[in-house]
């Protein structure tokens, strides 16, 4: 089982082996985390990207860290909102599962999760932070997974998920 800490915070900034990018399919670069990602990481993630074709939605794929003091970003796309009727739920799980499976694939120890699809992909933050706790702690591995949210709301979202579990 997976060991799960919440902060508040920059992923940029994370000492882990491998952080993970909310991103897009292209694995492109674009807004929110996973703009801030490519920047803090420089031009050679973008380029690194570009040899890996794409990513579909779920699955993950792993680059090396450059500047960022992360070893890896592993890239995962997560699922656009449209009413939960598209497999959307199934798709975010995916997403963190698959993102784990790299990080042990890589011999990590430590990785460090933004709040996947909450932001423009307008995924139903209570929802997510169900999903996103129920798939971390239910991965059989010794990594230690920080979730780190950008914003209060974020942040208070995961808590209170984590409250209910403990009450």
């Amino acid at each position: 089982m997976a060991q799960f800490k919440l902060i508040k915070g920059d992923i940029t900034t994370m000492h882990v082996d491998a952080i993970v990018n909310a991103a897009n399919t292209s694995l492109r670069g674009g807004g929110g985390v996973d703009g801030a990602i490519h920047r803090a990481a420089g031009p050679q993630l973008d380029e690194a990207c570009r040899k890996l074709n794409g990513c579909p939605t779920g699955e993950a794929k792993v680059t090396p860290g450059f500047n960022l003091p992360a070893k890896y970003v592993i890239h995962t796309p997560g699922p656009i909102w449209h009413g939960g009727h598209n497999n959307e739920p199934q798709l975010l799980k995916n997403s963190y599962v698959n993102s784990l499976k790299r990080a042990v694939e890589n011999d990590c120890r430590t990785v460090a999760f933004p709040s996947i699809s909450t932001g423009v992909y307008d995924f139903p933050l209570d929802r997510a932070a169900k999903i996103a706790i129920d798939a971390i702690e239910d991965f059989d591995s010794p990594l230690e997974v920080t979730m780190v949210c950008f914003d209060s709301g974020t942040y208070a979202a995961y808590a209170k998920e984590l409250e209910q579990r403990n009450n």
